[in-house]
């Protein structure tokens, strides 16, 4: 059974089914250095002096990695262990039961360039239970968006391309650089009565962390591994919808989901299809029902079946999004969901995530913005083959207040502190790490 429901405020909020799946050296702490701190100052004012006198604008997004959010729902944030933003995939762009409308000229080309410098000091760069060590560290992240069409309010057809490489550079762990790559394709065309949906997602990671879009600060860790790994994500998504009345519609969905880790942990395919019928009941509440099957079916309850003699395991599944403006300036975000995982560290075990994240973004005074993060996941392993023991359960949790200032049109700055904790039952794989760092972005 899937559903959706929107208010005025209450700008999206969705179920629907996503299998998706997840994806450390003896040191002493590293003190802080005189070289480091004056790199992260420099890099801090030569940003702020190239500074020009634009005249403010007053609704510029937040200056942080949340810049891909804009005029849609995945300015909520993914669950700690989905590294994407949950409504791109699953948006109807303008089909039946949607609300999405087209912005000014959906048929011009586009293109956005943006700059992020932070220097960031972190005191458990790789998410060690035992063997902490700390460092600092500069990311230079440079993003460009192309597109032609409705790339922003995704309610015509349009095709866009993100791409945000992360180069990552250790001030005492040289051996430690890395450089992430985030690839986003989406497109949408509609027929009379069909209208077709696609986007494709490469990740190429060499952190301990799931970095996204929506956030490259680290927010999201790989707690099934807990250390640090080097992991490819290739992700499918395929949506197709078509009108029968004005009221009733079909919908139909393909999702292909590769997890390639490039080292000794467990490589994982998902594989899925689904196809529903939709009513739309008033003009703000459409409900439907259907099915989803594949390698992993999930369908509001997830029945899955393994091979041997082990029955099958029958879990409660679901997955929110939700957007809230109750003021002028105020931003209030939510995603929730309960999907099953394959674990990649352990072979013949998955693991059930129960998360909730949670955002708030409220600006001050036209120019100053303050952001909450805060986010919650409970990984309950369970083993899918006889003899296998699985023990294991984690809760993971992490805190982000930060602070942002628009200097001009062009340029912002802030702040911000990270701390993320797990508190695994298995002792190995807890940890808990401090980061605090400085940014600055620029925008053309």
């Amino acid at each position: 059974m899937t559903g959706l429901r929107e208010d005025n405020n209450l700008r999206a909020m969705q179920f629907y089914p996503f299998p998706s799946s997840t994806p450390a050296g003896t040191g002493k702490s590293a003190q802080p250095t005189g070289s480091g701190l004056a790199l992260i100052v420099g890099i801090f004012v030569a940003c702020t002096l190239a500074a020009r006198g634009e005249d403010l604008v007053p609704e510029e997004p937040l200056p942080s990695s949340t810049d891909y959010t804009v005029a849609q729902t995945n300015a909520a944030p993914p669950p700690p262990s989905l590294p994407y933003p949950l409504d791109t995939y699953n948006s109807k762009g303008g089909a039946p039961g949607g609300e999405n409308v087209p912005s000014g000229e959906p048929r011009r080309f586009h293109y956005t360039l943006r700059l992020m410098v932070r220097g960031v000091y972190d005191d458990n760069i790789n998410i060690s239970h035992t063997d902490r060590v700390s460092d600092y560290y500069f990311a230079i992240e440079p993003m460009i968006t192309v597109g032609f069409g409705d790339i922003e309010g995704r309610g015509g057809d349009y095709i866009r391309l993100d791409y945000m490489p992360s180069f990552l550079i250790f001030v005492d762990h040289s051996g430690d650089d890395a450089v992430d790559q985030l690839i986003h394709l989406e497109a949408r065309h509609q027929f009379s009565r069909l209208t077709l949906f696609f986007s494709q997602d490469v990740d190429i990671l060499d952190s301990a962390n799931l970095n996204s879009f929506i956030d490259t600060t680290g927010q999201h860790a790989n707690i099934d591994v807990s250390a640090r790994t080097r992991l490819n994500l290739y992700i499918t998504r395929l949506r197709a919808y078509y009108d029968l009345t004005g009221k009733l519609f079909l919908s139909g969905e393909f999702d292909a989901s590769i997890y390639d880790y490039r080292n000794d942990f467990i490589n994982s395919e998902i594989f899925s299809g689904g196809l529903y019928i939709n009513y739309k009941w008033t003009p703000k509440v459409t409900v439907g029902i259907g099915g989803t099957g594949g390698y992993d079916a999930s369908a509001g309850v997830e029945f899955r079946q393994f091979n041997g003699n082990r029955s099958e395991r029958t879990s409660p599944t679901f997955e929110l999004v939700a957007m809230y403006r109750p003021f002028d300036g105020t931003t209030i975000t939510l995603a929730a969901s309960t999907p099953i995982l394959n674990s990649g560290f352990f072979p013949d075990q998955d693991f059930q995530a129960t998360n909730v994240v949670l955002r708030i973004q409220q600006r001050l005074l036209q120019r100053v913005y303050l952001g909450l993060a805060a986010g919650y996941e409970n990984a309950d392993y369970f083993a899918t083959a006889n003899g296998v023991s699985a023990p294991r359960e984690d809760n993971y949790y992490f805190v982000e207040p930060s602070v942002d200032v628009l200097i001009t049109r062009f340029l912002s700055a802030g702040v911000y502190y990270l701390h993320r904790r797990d508190d695994s039952s298995i002792a190995v794989f807890s940890f808990y790490d401090n980061q605090v760092g400085v940014r600055a972005t620029v925008r053309f």
